[in-house]
């Protein structure tokens, strides 16, 4: 089955803002930086995804997605997360491929095992396959086969309308929470959990 991996990207020195009472701007550039590069090299490490797309209104960020082998669209216009996912889903089915994976580049515990376990949930479409954030009302990775099968509603309550898309669709609705993609950076509380995390997993 082909998979495109859809990744999309805020500005580097714009992303994380609500970290800034952790985090100067550099060290917030810094690490939206180290967060895509984390997710566009996990991701082209799985063989059953074909092509990695990031988009992304800002040139430099996109520029850093094509240094890390990955294909890229300009978002164009005023910013809105959900045409910049359904331009970037066009752009992919122009390939012919036959799902999409939409995974944000903030996961920093993010694991390819994680996201084979969702490949593997993804076999007889029509399928939605949704990895729900830690709060169970984000959507922190969604697949969607074939693609364009639903409209994508990021914002307040994604995962419950995602859920209610899919059903509505006809197509099989699959829930995985998995360990390594509860986890997006957001709020300082999300540092505390992830040094919390880390720290078990190296104890461990």
């Amino acid at each position: 089955m082909t998979i495109w991996a859809i990744v999309p990207v805020k500005p580097l020195r714009r992303g994380k803002s609500r970290l800034a009472g952790v985090f100067s701007e550099e060290e917030r550039a810094d690490l939206n930086r180290h967060l895509l590069e984390n997710t566009v090299s996990t991701l082209k490490d799985i063989p059953e995804i074909e092509h990695v797309l990031v988009v992304s209104r800002d040139q430099s960020t996109l520029a850093v997605a094509r240094d890390l082998g990955a294909r890229t669209v300009l978002e164009n216009g005023t910013p809105h997360l959900n045409i910049a996912l359904e331009r970037a889903t066009i752009v992919a089915k122009t390939y012919e491929t036959r799902g999409v994976l939409i995974l944000p580049a903030d996961l920093p515990l993010i694991t390819p095992e994680d996201v084979n376990l969702m490949l593997e949930r993804a076999t007889d479409p029509p399928v939605v396959v949704v990895a729900p954030d830690r709060h169970e009302s984000g959507t922190n990775a969604l697949l969607v086969c074939p693609a364009g099968l639903i409209e994508y509603h990021y914002g307040d309550d994604s995962f419950a309308k995602h859920c209610e898309l899919a059903k509505q669709a006809g197509a099989r609705l699959e829930i995985c929470e998995l360990p390594s993609l509860t986890l997006d950076l957001d709020v300082p509380e999300d540092l505390a959990l992830l040094e919390e995390r880390l720290g078990f997993l190296s104890n461990s």
